[in-house]
């Protein structure tokens, strides 16, 4: 075998290794998370939103750690997706992955940042919303296609924040 095949077959076998390596850290960590609660059930007509933009879903992480991805759900993965904000709660919807319905009594906050699990934008260019899954407490990140439309949806979930019931921390 020659210096050229020798290296080709040296470079496959590298690729392999690593793509299983990759494949067995999310299965590893699929079953680590399983005591993620289910995601809520999506309205079937939720209605007229108040605020709606297109953009990119970017992931949901551990709220307070944007590195540690949730790969249960798909909510780990980044797919393109369109988020609009109701009366009752937020819809994710999600293109080549389950839409993401989060009831407006389990959000407790949304901030701007630049950055989280693998994506960094300008400053404040993303969309982070912190919510309640089960046990849980959750980040969501969005980015707008168009910057306009962040400021919209920021507002609007601000608004809906503060005038959504919040669940009793001690279960009463």
């Amino acid at each position: 075998m020659n210096s050229e095949m020798l290296s080709l077959v040296s470079t496959v076998a590298i690729i392999v290794v690593v793509l299983l390596m990759i494949g067995f850290g999310w299965r590893n960590r699929l079953r680590r998370q399983a005591d993620v609660a289910p995601l809520p059930e999506v309205p079937l007509e939720p209605g007229v939103p108040g605020a709606r933009a297109e953009g990119q879903y970017v992931a949901s992480t551990t709220a307070g750690d944007w590195l540690d991805r949730i790969a249960v759900h798909s909510l780990g993965i980044r797919t393109n997706a369109v988020l609009s904000v109701y009366s009752h709660g937020v819809l994710l919807d999600r293109s080549g992955a389950p839409a993401v319905y989060i009831p407006a009594a389990n959000l407790t906050g949304v901030r701007q940042e630049s950055g989280m699990a693998g994506k960094f934008v300008e400053k404040d260019g993303l969309l982070v919303i912190t919510w309640e899954l089960g046990t849980h407490t959750l980040d969501t990140g969005f980015r707008t296609r168009r910057a306009a439309d962040k400021d919209a949806l920021y507002d609007s979930l601000q608004q809906l924040i503060a005038a959504a019931p919040q669940a009793d921390p001690s279960g009463k």
